[in-house]
C-alpha cells in the first residue's frame, strides 16, 4: 500500500535542492445539469503544501448555492470528513485571511501535509447559481470568470457548441456530451462564455425512445488512413491537455558548465505500476538522480542503467535500447486499484549541445513537451531573448524565472538567451 515507510536505503537518495512552486496544481471541470436547473457539478483537484497542515479550506463561491458536497483523498482514492463552516470559523481552524463573508468547506485531512511533500485531494459540490447558467432565447449560456488555470466545462447530453470565446480544445466525453478544455494563460480570471444549443432529435432516437427497433444502417468499408511512423496517435492529440498534470521546472547552472538541474512531477494512476523510466536524451549526461514520493515525502530508489544492464533485466522503456541508451530507472510501491501516486523526480543534465555560449550571451535551445514547463536562469544573469511567449517573474533568490504554458498537444522549440548583469 502507499504510504508504508520505505527502507532505509531509499532514504539514502535525497533530490537535488529545488524552488518549488505549485501555481497551477488546481484542476477544476464543470459538468452542466439540465438547462433550466441553474445547476452544474463541480470536480475540483487541488493540491495541499502547507507543511503540517491538518485542514484544507475550500471557499464556497458567494452567489452560488452548494449542494451534494464530497471530499477524497487522491492517493488513497477514499473520502475524507468535512464541515462546512463560516469565514470566522475557518479563520479560527487556521486559514488565515478566510473571508468573514463567506462559507468554507473544512476538510479533515488523512495525514498532515508531509515535509518536502503535498496532499492531494478531489473535492466534489453542485453549485446553483443562475447567473451564470442560464437560458438565452434557443441557447443555453455558461458565463463565469475562472480564476484556476486548468479547466474544463462539459455540456449537457444533447447539446451542441456553438460558441466559446476562450481558445479551448473542443473534445468529446465517452457517453457523447461535448466539453472544451483550456490552459488559462491570464494572469487573472479567465473571462469564459460558453453558448450552446440543443440538437434536433434523430429519427433513429425518437424510435428507440419508442420502443421500436432503429432502421439497420448500411456501412461502407474504407482504409485507415496512413500516418507518418512519428506522427502522434489521434488519442494522444485528443487527449484533454489542461488536465495532463506533468509539470517540469529547469534551473540553468552558470553557463560555462553546460549543465542544468530540473525537476519533474507526475501522477501515477494504473494499477500495478511500480516504476518509472527516465530515458537520457542523446547527447546529454545525466547525473545526480533522485526522487520523492510526494503524497509522503518520502524519497524512493534510484538507479542508473546503461543499455546490456536494460536488456538483462528485462525492462520495456518504452523505446528500441541500443548499447549507449541511458535511463534513470525509480522505483516506487505498487499503485493499487483506486490508488495514485505524485512523484517528483530530479537530476543534472549536461549538454553542450543546448546550453552553451556564443560571445557574451549564453544560449539554451531545447524543446518542452509539457503542459506547464519554467526555466529558471542561472544566477547574476538577465534574459535577453526567448522565441516562445512566456510569463516572466523574479524568484525570491533575485533569479529570472520564465514560464511556458503550452495549451497545444505539441512540443514548444524554446530558444532562450541570456547576458550577464
Amino acid at each position: 500500500m502507499l504510504g508504508l515507510v520505505f527502507a532505509a536505503a531509499a532514504a539514502a537518495q535525497q533530490p537535488s535542492p529545488i524552488i518549488e512552486r505549485h501555481e497551477g496544481d488546481d484542476y477544476t471541470r464543470y459538468e452542466l445539469l439540465a438547462p433550466d436547473s441553474a445547476q452544474f457539478k463541480i470536480v475540483y483537484e487541488v493540491t495541499a503544501t502547507r507543511p503540517g497542515a491538518r485542514f484544507y479550506f475550500n471557499v464556497i463561491r458567494k452567489g452560488s448555492e452548494a449542494s451534494d458536497e464530497a471530499v477524497f483523498d487522491q492517493m488513497m482514492g477514499q473520502p475524507l470528513p468535512f464541515k462546512v463552516v463560516s469565514g470566522a470559523e475557518a479563520r479560527a481552524a487556521g486559514q488565515a485571511g478566510a473571508d468573514l463573508d463567506a462559507n468554507y468547506i473544512q476538510a479533515t485531512l488523512a495525514r498532515p501535509v508531509p515535509e518536502h511533500g503535498e496532499t492531494r485531494l478531489r473535492i466534489d459540490k453542485t453549485y446553483k447559481d443562475a447567473k451564470s447558467y442560464y437560458r438565452e432565447g434557443d441557447l443555453i449560456v455558461f458565463n463565469r470568470g475562472l480564476g484556476i488555470k486548468r479547466n474544463a466545462v462539459v455540456l449537457p447530453a444533447g447539446y451542441e457548441l456553438v460558441a466559446c470565446n476562450v481558445p479551448s480544445q473542443v473534445l468529446s466525453e465517452r457517453d457523447g456530451r461535448i466539453a472544451i478544455s483550456f490552459l488559462n494563460t491570464y494572469p487573472g480570471e479567465a473571462p469564459l462564455v460558453v453558448k450552446a444549443r440543443a440538437l434536433p432529435k434523430p429519427a433513429a432516437a425518437l424510435a428507440r425512445l419508442a420502443g421500436a427497433a432503429p432502421a439497420a444502417r448500411a456501412t461502407v468499408a474504407r482504409p485507415a488512413p496512413a500516418a507518418a511512423p512519428s506522427q502522434p496517435s489521434m488519442a494522444f492529440r485528443l487527449n484533454e491537455r489542461a488536465h495532463q498534470d506533468r509539470e517540469i521546472v529547469y534551473f540553468l547552472q552558470q553557463p560555462e558548465t553546460h549543465a542544468f538541474a530540473l525537476y519533474h512531477d507526475y501522477t501515477e494512476s494504473r494499477p500495478g505500476i511500480d516504476k518509472y523510466f527516465n530515458v537520457v536524451r542523446a547527447g546529454s549526461r545525466a547525473s545526480d538522480p533522485g526522487a520523492r514520493l510526494l503524497d509522503t515525502g518520502e524519497a524512493l530508489k534510484v538507479e542508473t542503467l546503461k543499455g546490456s544492464q536494460i536488456l538483462a533485466d528485462k525492462l520495456d522503456i518504452g523505446e528500441p535500447v541500443e548499447p549507449g541508451t541511458e535511463v534513470v530507472v525509480i522505483r516506487f510501491p505498487a499503485v493499487q486499484k483506486g490508488q495514485s501516486a505524485r512523484l517528483r523526480i530530479s537530476e543534472t543534465y549536461t549538454d553542450p549541445g543546448r546550453y552553451y555560449m556564443d560571445g557574451d550571451e549564453f544560449v539554451w535551445d531545447r524543446s518542452l513537451g509539457r503542459p506547464r514547463n519554467a526555466v529558471v536562469l542561472p544566477a547574476g544573469w538577465s534574459v535577453t531573448a526567448s522565441s516562445i511567449p512566456a510569463v516572466v517573474t523574479m524568484t525570491d533568490d533575485g533569479r529570472v524565472r520564465l514560464d511556458y504554458d503550452n495549451p497545444r498537444p505539441d512540443d514548444l522549440a524554446v530558444l532562450l538567451k541570456g547576458r550577464r548583469r
